[in-house]
């Protein structure tokens, strides 16, 4: 069982785009995948149609009540986010085992389930904490932009700091490059900038820049169930199949 948190300290990464379709491609091949929305923009929750849901993580975190699952598909489950995790920090950073709480709240559930995927907020915060706190593995999407990787150093730092002080399972599974454009000559110089920077934790699979992802996301749909011969659909499933290999 694996509990995984996808993050990056900056917007605009595929950072949610990837956790919709990794959970999803997961949950194709037959495992149990649990998709947990930590960031108040609940671009995760949105991105499978869900609007303004009954009860979401911020109701448990801030009552310590038990996740609200929905079930989005034949192995695949969502607990949803809404704009009201937006103040969750402040209520909760006097509380004491603050960063404990979505651990807490994942122990009950993680038998059912064969992959925790954790969608953070675009940024450094106590909920990102408590997620990396919660996470045996972390992945970072990273775009195919030139100076993607500035700040990762320091990501990576916290990553540590947090390995060293509240989680010593806490893993760098590896980075995965988003939004490749594979008609730019600078492509090919980005690439390989990242592997000499970053080496063997860059996957090989690269995420083709693909307009089908995001007119997935508007239908409330994976990309597998909206265009499965895409190459958004190609490139997410030969990641996963990457993801399953290397964190095994």
């Amino acid at each position: 069982m694996k509990t995984i948190s996808i993050m990056n300290h900056k917007g605009g990464t595929g950072k949610t785009t990837s956790s919709i379709n990794i959970g999803a491609g997961l949950a194709k091949k037959g495992l149990k995948v649990l998709l947990l929305d930590i960031d108040s923009q609940a671009n995760l929750t949105e991105g499978f149609g869900i609007v303004d849901p009954e009860e979401s993580v911020y109701d448990s975190i801030r009552e310590n009540k038990k996740l609200p699952i929905l079930n989005i598909s034949e192995n695949l489950d969502l607990v949803p986010s809404s704009i009201d995790l937006l103040g969750a920090e402040m209520e909760i950073v006097s509380k004491i085992g603050r960063e404990q709480i979505l651990n807490k709240l994942l122990k009950t559930v993680r038998p059912n389930y064969d992959y925790v995927i954790i969608d953070c907020p675009p940024s450094v915060g106590l909920l990102t904490v408590n997620a990396m706190v919660a996470s045996d593995t972390i992945l970072l999407p990273l775009q195919g932009e030139y100076f993607a990787y500035k700040g990762v150093d320091r990501l990576l730092g916290i990553v540590q700091e947090v390995k060293e002080n509240l989680n010593e399972n806490l893993e760098i599974g590896g980075v995965f490059i988003t939004q490749i454009n594979t008609q730019r000559v600078l492509t090919k110089t980005i690439i390989e900038k990242l592997t000499e920077d970053l080496q063997d934790k860059v996957f090989d699979t690269k995420i083709r820049i693909n307009v089908a992802l995001a007119e997935a996301q508007l239908q409330g749909q994976s990309i597998f169930d909206y265009a499965p011969e895409s190459n958004g659909a190609k490139d997410y499933e030969m990641l996963v199949e990457e993801i399953i290999t290397k964190l095994n």
